[in-house]
């Protein structure tokens, strides 16, 4: 194990995406379509801020009480992507070593970081990345 590896040894680079014209159930499905826990938002091949699982579970109900889907549609009706996402996340380069990368989950509390080239999206790493990396195969 290398940890002064580039973090685009370990990322995830067929990023599950979110257009910020998307609506909040549309990143629901997406969720749950691709199994993943955050979406990078784009605007073109942009990024402009992510969105993740507990972002939209903070707003519904439905994981506290029964047939609440209702309630759930209704506040995710009433908010847009960029009301929820956070903006202008923390990004990361391609180049940068996986140990940098480490620090920054760890310091700044976020588990998972867009991986950009120029500006664009080139990827995602994420701490189950990480943890993959670090366990023996």
């Amino acid at each position: 194990m290398d940890l002064r590896a580039p973090v685009s040894s370990i990322m995830t680079s067929q990023v599950v995406t979110l257009d910020e014209m998307s609506t909040l159930k549309e990143a629901m499905v997406l969720l749950r379509k691709h199994k993943v826990r955050h979406l990078p938002v784009v605007n073109g091949p942009k990024i402009v801020g992510i969105l993740s699982r507990t972002d939209i579970n903070r707003l519904t109900f439905g994981a506290l009480w029964d047939n609440q889907e209702d309630a759930d549609d209704t506040i995710l009706e009433m908010l847009s992507v960029p009301q929820v996402m956070s903006a202008k996340p923390r990004v990361v380069s391609k180049n940068q070593p996986i140990e940098e990368v480490a620090r920054i989950f760890l310091t700044e509390e976020f588990h998972a970081l867009p991986v950009v080239e120029d500006g664009d999206l080139f990827g995602i790493v994420t701490t189950t990345d990480l943890i993959r990396y670090m366990l023996p195969k």
